[in-house]
């Protein structure tokens, strides 16, 4: 897997991943920035967000599950010093359908955080507390 990240001058960058997809992020004004796009910590905690939620959905399907929408809401804290690293991280997963189980999202879930997703997993192991919640909403 390889990316390449170009300077676009001030504090905005262009990131283009390996699957030729590209991506903006920039400070915010106070750091020289113009808020043209998202901070680069925000970028890993959507990185987190996403290969978690792709886990749970891909888990879902599988058990038949009848997913009509699935939101990870992410919170995250960070040191107050510098390196001002993630402290801690929380998943929260919201998930909509007909007749959820509510076994087969906890599980999807546990699986997602202790098995399956590489980016949560790998930053747990550098000393980053995460932690998963969900609820599940009928139709």
């Amino acid at each position: 897997m390889q990316v390449t990240v170009s300077w676009g001058g001030n504090a905005l960058f262009v990131g283009q991943s390996g699957s030729g997809h590209e991506v903006v992020m920039d400070g915010p004004p106070d750091h020289g920035g113009e808020n043209k796009g998202p901070r680069p910590m925000e970028m890993l905690l959507l990185g987190v967000g996403g290969c978690s939620s792709f886990d749970v959905m891909s888990i879902l399907k599988k058990r038949r599950q009848a997913v009509s929408d699935c939101v990870c809401q992410v919170e995250a804290q960070r040191a107050d010093a510098v390196p001002a690293v993630f402290t801690h991280i929380n998943l929260h997963f919201v998930v909509s359908g007909d007749n959820l189980s509510e076994k087969a999202v906890e599980q999807a879930v546990k699986l997602s955080a202790e098995k399956y997703c590489s980016a949560s997993i790998m930053l747990q192991e550098g000393g980053v507390t995460i932690t998963h919640s969900h609820e599940i909403v009928g139709q």
